[in-house]
C-alpha cells in the first residue's frame, strides 16, 4: 500500500474459489475415468429428454455456512502468477488476466471447471467487461475497443469496434452543477475527519453554488473547486482536469544548454551532459562525433542565420527529435565556422536536474574531502526510490552522508529509505583477496553519521521522511521547515467528465495520539535560510552548512572497519 518497502517486491497470486455449503462437494473432486451409463427400459439415457433444460425462472437460493468455511477454499489447478481481475462469465467459467513483465498489455485467460483447464484468450489487453449473460466479452487493446464471443479465442482485432463517430450530447451548465454538487458531496463523505476541519458545509455549499451559474469555461469551474476545496483548510487541496478544448502543442526543440549574448550573437555559456546510454537523459550537444564546445558561436540554424536581436527557440519550431544542422563558429560572425547535425530534444528537465545532483554531489565530495556520500532524494515514489538506490550504495566507501530530501514532493512513506539509514553494523566476513577489505554484515548499509537537508518545497512524504529520520535518531535536519502537508489523498472518485478534487482522506496522528505534522511541518536541528546573496554567489548555505555538521559528527561518530583479526586456530597437532 503506502509503504516503499512494497516497491519492485515480486507479486504472484494463486486464483482461489470457496464452496460456501458444507454439504457441496468440490468442483475440482477427483473423477473417475470409467464409463457408467444406466439406461431405461427404452434403452435411452436416463437423462432429461428434453436435454435437461432448466426452469429459467427458479430463483437462486445461497446457503453460506460460515463454520469450517477456511478449510473449504480451493485453488485453481492454474500457476501462481501475477493475476488480477477475476470476473465470472457463463456458469462455470471465469476470466482473468495475467501480467507479463516488459510486455504491454497483459493476456487474458478462460478457466473452465468442467475442462480443468484454462485457456488463453488475448495478449496485450488494457482491460476487459464481460456481459451481464456471460456470453459477451468487450475488451481494450492497444486503444481500439472490441466485442466478440466469450467462449471463442478471437485474433487481434476481431470484433473492432468504430468509434470514429461517436459522439455526446453534453449540457455543459447542468454538467457543471453535477460537478459541483458532487464535488461538495466528496468533501461530506470523504474527509478524514467528519467534522470537516469545522467547516459548515450547509454555508459552504449555500455560498459558493450561485458562482456556478456564471460559469462560462471548464476553467471557471476548476477555479469555484479550488476555493471550495480551500475551505477545508487542508495540505492537498487540489482540483484540475475536466473537458477542456484541445490545444496543439508545438515540439520545439532544446539543446540542453545555457546561452550568453556576445558580440550580438548567443554564444554556448554551459552544455548539460547527460547520459547518452539513458534515453531520458540524452543530451543533443555532449554525443559522439559532435563537435560542440563551450565558448562557440551559435551563428545559424538548418541555415537561417541567428542574432541576438532573435529568440533563439524561434529557429527550433517542430524540431524536437529531429536532425538539425547548427552552424558554430569561434567567433561571433559568419566566417570559419563548421556544421554539426544534433538532434534536439523537447524536455531539458532531466539534464539539469541531473546536472544539479551532480554538482552537489561533487561539491560535497570536495568540501569532505571525499569523506562524505551525497544522496538526492526527489520524491518518495519511483523516482526517489530509484535516485536513493541508485546514489546511496555507489557510496558506500564514504564514511558518513548527506541525504538531500530538498524539493520532494512526495509519494509513499519512505519506510524504506529510513529502515536502511538506520541500520546497525553487527559485525565483518573476512576478504582474504585483492586488498583484503572485508565486508561488513550487513553490506547494504552505508555506515557512519548522517545529515539530512530540508526545506520548504519538502511535504507529504517529504514531511513523513524527516519525522521518521528524527523520530529514529539517525541525525540531525539542516534548513528550512517543511510544507507541512500529511493528510494523505486516495479512493476519491472522478468526476463525470474525468477532472477531480481531492477529499483527503488520511491524517497522520503520532505515538502520544495526537493529530501531527499537517499546518506544521517538520522544523530544522539547524536553521539554514537560502539567502539570495549567497545563492548568487554560488553557494548552496544548506548544503554547506550539512556538511560541516557531519564533518563534526565524524570526530566522535566515524565507524571504524576493523581490519582482520589474527589467524585463529583450531586444531593442534598431535604431541604438541
Amino acid at each position: 500500500w503506502l509503504d516503499m518497502t512494497s516497491m519492485e517486491r515480486p507479486l504472484n497470486r494463486a486464483i482461489y474459489l470457496v464452496v460456501l455449503a458444507a454439504e457441496e462437494p468440490s468442483p475440482l473432486a477427483p473423477e473417475s475415468d470409467e464409463e457408467s451409463v444406466k439406461t431405461g427400459s427404452d434403452g435411452e439415457d436416463e437423462k432429461d429428454k428434453d436435454g435437461d433444460k432448466e426452469d429459467e425462472d427458479e430463483e437462486v437460493e445461497v446457503s453460506i455456512d460460515f463454520e469450517g468455511i477456511g478449510q473449504r477454499i480451493i485453488s485453481l489447478d492454474v500457476p501462481v502468477r501475477n493475476y488480477s481481475a477475476v470476473e465470472a462469465g457463463e456458469e462455470g467459467t471465469v476470466f482473468y488476466l495475467e501480467r507479463i513483465a516488459n510486455e504491454d498489455g497483459m493476456r487474458l485467460h478462460r478457466y473452465s471447471l468442467e475442462d480443468r483447464e484454462a485457456t488463453e484468450v488475448l495478449e496485450g489487453v488494457g482491460g476487459y467487461v464481460i456481459s451481464a449473460d456471460g456470453k459477451k466479452l468487450l475488451y481494450q487493446s492497444s486503444g481500439q475497443w472490441a466485442i466478440v464471443d466469450a467462449g471463442e479465442s478471437p485474433e487481434p482485432g476481431d470484433g473492432k469496434l468504430d468509434l470514429s463517430d461517436m459522439k455526446m450530447r453534453v449540457d455543459p451548465a447542468a454538467e457543471w452543477r453535477q460537478i459541483f454538487r458532487e464535488a461538495w458531496r466528496y468533501q461530506r463523505d470523504y474527509f478524514y475527519v467528519e467534522n470537516v476541519h469545522g467547516l459548515d458545509l450547509d454555508w459552504a455549499f449555500k455560498t459558493y453554488s450561485p458562482w456556478v451559474d456564471h460559469v462560462r469555461h471548464r476553467a471557471d469551474l476548476t477555479y469555484i473547486l479550488d476555493i471550495l476545496g480551500g475551505e477545508t483548510a487542508v495540505g492537498h487541496s487540489f482540483a484540475g482536469g475536466g473537458d477542456h478544448p484541445d490545444v496543439e502543442r508545438v515540439p520545439v526543440g532544446l539543446l540542453g544548454a545555457d546561452f550568453a549574448v556576445e558580440g550580438g550573437r548567443y554564444r554556448i555559456a554551459k552544455i548539460y551532459n547527460g547520459e547518452n546510454w539513458n534515453p531520458g537523459l540524452r543530451a543533443p550537444l555532449s554525443g559522439p562525433g559532435i563537435d560542440a564546445r563551450v565558448g562557440d558561436y551559435l551563428l545559424a540554424v538548418d541555415g537561417v542565420e541567428l542574432t541576438a536581436g532573435m529568440n533563439p527557440y524561434s529557429l527550433f519550431d517542430r524540431t524536437a527529435g529531429k536532425q538539425t544542422v547548427l552552424t558554430l563558429g569561434a567567433a561571433p560572425k559568419m566566417k570559419d565556422t563548421r556544421e554539426v547535425t544534433v538532434v534536439p530534444v523537447a524536455n531539458e528537465v532531466g539534464l539539469r536536474q541531473r546536472d544539479w545532483v551532480e554538482g552537489n554531489r561533487r561539491k560535497v565530495d570536495e568540501l569532505s574531502g571525499g569523506k562524505l556520500a551525497y544522496v538526492w532524494v526527489p520524491d518518495t515514489g519511483g523516482g526517489g526510490y530509484r535516485s536513493f538506490n541508485r546514489y546511496y550504495f555507489a557510496q558506500k566507501d564514504k564514511k558518513g552522508a548527506v541525504i538531500d530530501e530538498r524539493y520532494n514532493h512526495g509519494g509513499s512513506i519512505a519506510d524504506y529509505i529510513v529502515d536502511l539509514l538506520a541500520r546497525e553494523l553487527f559485525g565483518f566476513f573476512n576478504n582474504p583477496v585483492g586488498n583484503r577489505q572485508p565486508w561488513t554484515a550487513p553490506n547494504a548499509a552505508l555506515w557512519g553519521p548522517k545529515v539530512m537537508i530540508i526545506n520548504e518545497m519538502s511535504g507529504s512524504g517529504g514531511d513523513m521522511l524527516p519525522f521518521m529520520f528524527r523520530l529514529r535518531g539517525i541525525g540531525p535536519l539542516v534548513g528550512t521547515t517543511t510544507w507541512g502537508g500529511l493528510v494523505g489523498i486516495w479512493d476519491v472518485p472522478a468526476l463525470i467528465d474525468g477532472g477531480y478534487i481531492t477529499a483527503p482522506r488520511g491524517g497522520f496522528y503520532n505515538l502520544a495520539g495526537e493529530w501531527d505534522v499537517e499546518n506544521e511541518g517538520i522544523p530544522p536541528d539547524i536553521e539554514v535560510e537560502q539567502t539570495p546573496k549567497l545563492v548568487n554567489a554560488g553557494h548552496d548555505p544548506q548544503l554547506e552548512a550539512a556538511v560541516d555538521a557531519a564533518l563534526d559528527m565524524l570526530q566522535t561518530q566515524s565507524v571504524e572497519i576493523l581490519p582482520q583479526p589474527k589467524d585463529p586456530v583450531r586444531t593442534k597437532r598431535p604431541g604438541r
